[in-house]
């Protein structure tokens, strides 16, 4: 039996006043394929899980990230697909432009995401709730830390 891999995926921010908005791509051709992740994805040999984070935030989107912070990890087992995943949650805030406006997420990778959209942690439970169109880490964060979730809705707003 193979071991589980580690993932990591950022809630990215944007720093701009509340209510505060993350970075969600719709996932294709892995997966996964059909449900809304974060940007990331797996952690390279001798690789910390800033410099992963910070790394797959610029091959997805583009956007130079500061500010990036451990946040929790999950443990998904995707029955479908036989994969094991310990998924490393982490936070980032984009860099601004140099003329001070805030960045736009392009999409790097168009045969893994379907496009970018900045959604709040209130928007992404409603998407949980009503179809289950979240990929399967997200879906865990939810409901192995549901205290880190609530610490988040209040930082972040809804």
């Amino acid at each position: 039996m193979a071991a589980p891999l580690v993932g990591v995926g950022v809630f990215l921010f944007r720093p701009s006043h509340a209510p505060y908005r993350f970075c969600l791509g719709m996932r294709k051709g892995s997966h996964g394929a059909g449900t809304y992740a974060l940007p990331g994805g797996h952690l390279e040999h001798g690789e910390s899980f800033e410099q992963c984070a910070a790394r797959e935030v610029k091959e997805e989107t583009g956007l130079d990230v500061h500010d990036v912070r451990f946040f929790t990890a999950t443990n998904s087992v995707f029955k479908d697909t036989g994969k094991h995943y310990v998924t490393i949650f982490m936070t980032a805030i984009t860099n601004l432009e140099e003329d001070g406006s805030e960045p736009e997420a392009q999409l790097m990778e168009p045969d893994k995401c379907e496009g970018w959209k900045w959604q709040t942690f209130g928007e992404l439970r409603k998407m949980e709730r009503a179809d289950s169109s979240l990929f399967q880490p997200l879906v865990d964060l939810m409901e192995q830390r549901p205290d880190v979730c609530r610490t988040l809705e209040k930082r972040v707003g809804i």
